[in-house]
């Protein structure tokens, strides 16, 4: 699949202060659904090297999950975890969803998906116009987050 544009890149995280501070990036799944969980993942970026052609390749293709091939989520998945300095995915129950409601859930799963990366981030980078209530440390909302920031893509 040949890159198509624009992509996300990381200049949202370098004005949250990467690489000298640790930002992670982090959104939702399944929000839409009719049935099931609802699901958030969140990635602290790993190496970055400002030179475009010192990045491997493949960080090119991430971007909005929604507008890539299951296909290419699968190929990519591995390749991100294995680059990123930390990750966790989270979810919030279908129980919880209806005693709390999906916009309530879907920042609850964002909240556990921040809570259980490896380090605690000194910034954190969400998809949409609001921010986790419960999420104490520094955030920034992004609309559109998913086709902007690469940590959030």
């Amino acid at each position: 699949m040949a890159k198509r544009g624009p992509f996300p890149d990381l200049s949202f995280e370098v004005q949250a202060g990467f690489p000298s501070r640790l930002v992670a990036g982090c959104d939702e799944v399944g929000r839409g659904c009719l049935a099931g969980p609802v699901v958030a993942a969140a990635v602290i970026p790993g190496e970055w090297n400002p030179d475009p052609g010192q990045r491997p390749a493949w960080l090119g293709l991430i971007t909005d999950s929604k507008a890539l091939s299951a296909e290419r989520r699968a190929e990519l998945a591995p390749l991100i975890r294995s680059w990123a300095r930390g990750w966790a995915v989270a979810s919030a129950t279908v129980e919880e969803i209806d005693r709390i409601n999906i916009f309530h859930a879907s920042f609850l799963a964002m909240e556990r998906a921040l809570a259980a990366l490896p380090e605690v981030p000194d910034h954190a980078l969400v998809d949409g116009n609001h921010l986790p209530v419960a999420w104490r440390g520094r955030s920034t909302a992004i609309v559109k987050g998913d086709s902007r920031s690469l940590s959030i893509a």
